[in-house]
């Protein structure tokens, strides 16, 4: 079984593919490209897929509210009106006249990846592509992953996580020149999570409603 996981990276994206306990890490330009890889049987995305027209996305509201403290990384979802947005001032405009609500800077900054991760999944979307979120993989891998993975004791505990379910420590020494490692570990645990819904013993939060475009609205691990 050949599964791959995705975390946006600076407009790209760093990969990790799993296979039977081997990982390897990779710098890709696009979502198309990752999709091209030969033999995946599952692709687990650190990013919104389905999107909600007016409210909040019920995955979101649950997957804080299981990561406690930690809640505060599961950033609200951008609505699905605003990638057609110019700029962020007409972002602002088009979610308060849908929501009520102005949209994060965060979120906006999401907004190209989100983009063309949905012009990538087409239509009907790619059956093996899903949405994770790589600290709710953590928190399943060890409930000892607490602290913030830029710490170095946050770190530490995301290595020591992932160690059991692969080889981590070969990855990152061999791993892409200039790939963060807070990037390629959150890789890491987005292809575990892929394995998993390979296997169909995922997780997830989200009532499975699924958008206009017949993306679902749920967060695995």
């Amino acid at each position: 079984m050949a599964v791959l996981g995705l975390d946006g990276w600076r407009g790209a994206w760093a990969g990790a593919l799993l296979h039977d306990g081997e990982v390897t890490l990779l710098a890709l330009p696009d979502v198309a490209s990752a999709l091209a890889l030969p033999g995946l049987d599952a692709v687990a995305v650190d990013m919104p897929i389905g999107l909600s027209e007016r409210d909040p996305r019920p995955c979101d509201v649950a997957a804080r509210r299981l990561l406690g403290r930690a809640g505060s990384s599961v950033f609200p979802a951008p609505l699905r009106p605003v990638l057609d947005a110019v700029d962020y001032a007409d972002a602002c405009r088009i979610a308060v006249a849908a929501s009520g609500r102005a949209l994060s800077r965060q979120a906006w900054g999401l907004v190209p990846s989100i983009r063309s991760l949905d012009d990538a999944l087409g239509d009907p979307p790619d059956p093996r592509v899903h949405e994770v979120h790589p600290e709710l993989a953590f928190r399943a891998l060890d409930e000892q992953v607490r602290d913030p993975k830029i710490a170095a004791r946050g770190l530490a505990q995301r290595l020591a996580a992932l160690r059991p379910a692969m080889d981590v420590d070969r990855a990152l020494a061999e791993a892409p020149p200039r790939l963060p490692a807070v990037d390629a570990l959150d890789a890491c645990a987005a292809a575990w999570s892929a394995q998993r819904l390979a296997a169909g013993t995922a997780e997830s939060v989200g009532d499975d409603a699924r958008d206009s475009r017949g993306r679902p609205m749920r967060i695995n691990w």
